[in-house]
């Protein structure tokens, strides 16, 4: 299985590290980048520029990441369609150099505009990557494995914050004559996607129940698996085919449509929603205050924040780890759980900390306890549900509607957080503490465990919380006039081993389709 763990480790450096770089890396030189700002204004128009509209300019640079992320997600159907996920990976890598280049010459050129524009090009990147590289990996792998797999995504988001912490420090890039390479850098991961990725297979599911092309997917299955015989592995992706035979890939207003899916759309939605809104985001705010409130003198502050990083990726892999063996539910609830209680003990802390010498150090402890408890579940599961939740026809809309949510719940914390924070004060926490209590009270309620099972199970699963029955699933799919099954059978195998596509069987609709999704 070298093959399988290539491809994952390859598919994520290129893919989730850019976008945890991306996250952490315009914390370290901010002071400088507002210095050129101001520099680049004052050239132009012979005087310097305002305060409000130097904050402005860089809340623009900051955000603005994410509405790149919004387009990138809703983009992501129509290319990986027709593209195929490996080939979208590699292609997304020119957004990735476009945008690295920009930014990085943006002070050479005199230009923040640049810099701005390389964020939004960036943001489309990751907006891209945090759909196409989940659905990759959960088709390509086994399903003994396939949470484990699917969370190397978080542990790769991880990884990329950790790394723009490190390259961050005034000893390497973070000075103000350096920090261009600090964008710069984005191009290594970039390049090594780009030159590895091609050589190393499509996803057999795409190859089978898009391409119909039944050799092609089985030679992916034989060097991913690293065995001959994979006739086991194909017979489950035909019978997931079998359930819908005669559907086209699905648009975002047909799968909303969908009575069969409802409850995983919503669950869908609600993850997603939780794991933008439950506060990580307001915990990188406070840290460098709490720890300044604890003594730590300021030139020590970014190496001790290292330690957030290093506990973020360390969560992740225990949790890529163990999600096998403990399964999605105890992970995601009890992450969202753990989050509640120390939010809680936070809150105190913040309040009282003036008065009690040592509550600062139980600050810290409830900083590190949140980072760990949000990635050893809610920071990767919600991309291995949203992979195992849906069928093949469904899955691009389903990331689609997940990167949705994803990215607008990203943009709406950093608008609206400020304001929450001003407002609330150290109490501003209790808002997140509700957050993640809703959201792992709906998780207890309503999520079936789906490790080891195959799509078809876990739909099985929803059924009765959709009112549907088993035998009115099947006919959701079907047309009124269908084949007998060993007729359709026949028309399949016959149609995939010559890698053509007929009609009365799965095809995909023209390209593009995204006015009718809306």
């Amino acid at each position: 299985k070298t093959i399988l763990i290539v491809a994952s480790l390859t598919g994520a450096f290129g893919s989730s590290f850019l976008y945890g770089y991306n996250l952490s890396v315009v914390n370290a030189p901010a002071g400088y980048i507002k210095k050129f700002y101001n520099e680049t204004w004052e050239r132009r128009y012979g005087f310097s520029v305002d305060e409000g509209t130097l904050t402005l300019l860089w809340s623009i640079t900051v955000s603005i990441f994410a509405i790149g992320g919004l387009v990138g997600a809703i983009i992501v159907t129509p290319i990986v369609k027709f593209f195929g996920r490996k080939c979208t990976l590699v292609l997304n890598n020119v957004f990735a150099v476009t945008a690295a280049l920009l930014m990085s010459l943006s002070s050479l050129a005199g230009s923040f505009e640049m810099l701005i524009l390389g964020r939004i090009i960036m943001g489309i990147d990751a907006g891209i990557s945090l759909s196409a590289l989940p659905m990759y990996l959960s088709e390509i792998s086994p399903k003994e494995i396939r949470g484990s797999l699917g969370q190397v995504t978080a542990i790769f988001i991880c990884i990329g914050v950790f790394t723009g912490q490190v390259l961050g420090l005034p000893e390497i890039f973070g000075q103000e004559s350096r920090w261009p390479f600090l964008f710069g850098a984005i191009i290594v991961p970039s390049l090594i996607q780009a030159v590895i990725l091609p050589f190393l297979p499509e996803s057999p599911r795409y190859l089978l129940l898009e391409k119909h092309n039944r050799s092609q997917a089985e030679k992916a299955f034989q060097r991913f698996l690293g065995k001959d015989d994979v006739s086991q592995e194909i017979e489950e992706v035909l019978a997931e085919s079998r359930v819908q035979r005669n559907t086209k890939l699905v648009s975002i207003i047909q799968l909303l449509r969908t009575r069969t899916v409802r409850w995983q759309i919503v669950t869908v939605v609600v993850t997603m929603g939780c794991y933008q809104l439950c506060g990580l985001n307001a915990i990188w705010y406070y840290t460098n205050n709490i720890f300044s409130e604890s003594g730590i003198k300021h030139e020590t502050i970014p190496y001790v924040t290292l330690s957030t990083g290093a506990v973020e990726t360390l969560a992740a892999v225990f949790s890529g780890l163990v999600i096998e063996r403990l399964g999605r539910r105890p992970l995601l609830i009890g992450g969202f759980g753990l989050m509640v209680v120390f939010f809680a003990v936070l809150t105190v802390s913040l309040t009282l900390q003036n008065s009690v010498h040592w509550l600062p150090y139980l600050s810290i402890f409830c900083i590190l306890a949140i980072i760990a408890s949000f990635c050893i579940g809610p920071g990767g599961i919600p991309f291995v549900l949203t992979g195992e939740f849906f069928q093949q026809s469904q899955r691009p809309a389903a990331f689609m509607i997940a990167g949705t949510v994803n990215w607008l719940s990203n943009f709406a914390v950093g608008l609206l957080f400020p304001f929450i924070q001003a407002g609330l004060q150290t109490y501003c926490f209790l808002v997140f503490a509700a957050i993640c209590f809703a959201g792992a009270t709906y998780l207890f309620f309503v999520l079936p465990e789906t490790k080891n099972k195959t799509f078809h199970e876990i739909s099985q699963a929803f059924a009765k919380r959709n009112k549907v029955t088993l035998e009115m699933q099947e006919m959701n799919h079907f047309p009124a006039e269908r084949k007998s099954s060993a007729e359709q059978e026949s028309n399949f195998t016959s149609s995939a081993d010559n890698g053509e596509s007929k009609k009365g069987i799965v095809h995909s609709p023209d390209l593009p389709f995204l006015f009718q999704q809306f």
